[in-house]
């Protein structure tokens, strides 16, 4: 499971990228019990999510040309720049060089070898996320991967990632990721990875990376998500031994999705 008890490889960092801040702001803001808060007139825009006066998320301004909304996920680094070396060895690229981000930290966003974006976060004043795993605070990672086996490899060589596949049927395999030290024995998972099916790719699907915020009530969750302009991917359903699910993209396409219940199926 998410803790903030950040370890090399484990999400401490999770930032969205929007075309229109304000608009963004107003979206989340009605469907959590978010508050935002501005990062100064120097941050370009870039400013937190908070729920009761702790930073549970980020939004930004979309930095690339042609750039979709997004969220990142960012992964724990000791040292930005060592991985931003491992990446571009293990066939990686990178989409911003290291950079200090004031006193807070040092940040690199990077593509994996299958095109699906990630950063990290090397710790200054800022070490993470200040709550996961509360209601309406992330509480997985998941990747969507064209090609899940070289994702798998990528990220071994990068964070030193291990995996357990399960069975879903109908040949469908999620893997859990875990991290090591990253949580208590037999509950150590951290997000999940899964093989984009090919009717998925041939209508355009791409690798991509979406955060899961808990959630009391799925159902009513999505519910004021739609009524603010969310679009639904997948309704709320039951998912056996883990919970109730729904995948959105919110007005602007950017996707997430919201769960009750506990998505570490490791």
């Amino acid at each position: 499971m998410l803790t903030t008890d950040f370890v090399p490889g484990t999400p401490n960092w999770l930032d969205l990228g929007a075309p229109d801040i304000d608009a963004a702001v107003a979206f989340y803001t009605s469907v959590f019990d978010w508050e935002f808060q501005s990062a100064g007139p120097n941050a370009g825009g870039y400013g937190f999510f908070q729920r009761g006066g702790r930073t549970v998320a980020a939004v930004g301004p979309l930095m690339e040309e042609g750039a979709s909304p997004a969220w990142t996920p960012y992964f724990h680094t000791r040292d930005a720049d060592a991985t931003r070396a491992a990446v571009e060895g293990a066939g990686g690229t990178v989409r911003a060089a290291p950079m200090d981000v004031f006193t807070a930290g040092r940040m690199a966003q990077f593509s994996d070898p299958t095109g699906a974006d990630f950063g990290v976060w090397q710790p200054g004043d800022t070490v993470g996320l200040d709550v996961v795993m509360e209601p309406e605070t992330l509480c997985w990672t998941e990747l969507y991967s064209t090609d899940a086996a070289a994702a798998k490899d990528f990220y071994t060589t990068v964070f030193s990632w291990s995996y357990e596949d399960m069975s879903m049927g109908d040949d469908l395999v999620y893997t859990v990721f875990s991290v090591p030290g990253g949580g208590r024995e037999g509950d150590t998972g951290q997000g999940g990875i899964m093989q984009l099916p090919q009717e998925n790719r041939d209508a355009g699907s791409a690798s991509e990376w979406h955060p899961y915020f808990a959630t009391e009530d799925c159902d009513a969750t999505c519910t004021r998500a739609t009524g603010a302009g969310a679009t639904v991917m997948i309704p709320p359903t039951d998912a056996p031994g883990v919970g109730r699910l729904a995948m959105l993209k919110d007005l602007a396409g950017a996707p997430f999705a919201l769960i009750k219940g506990d998505p570490n199926m490791g």
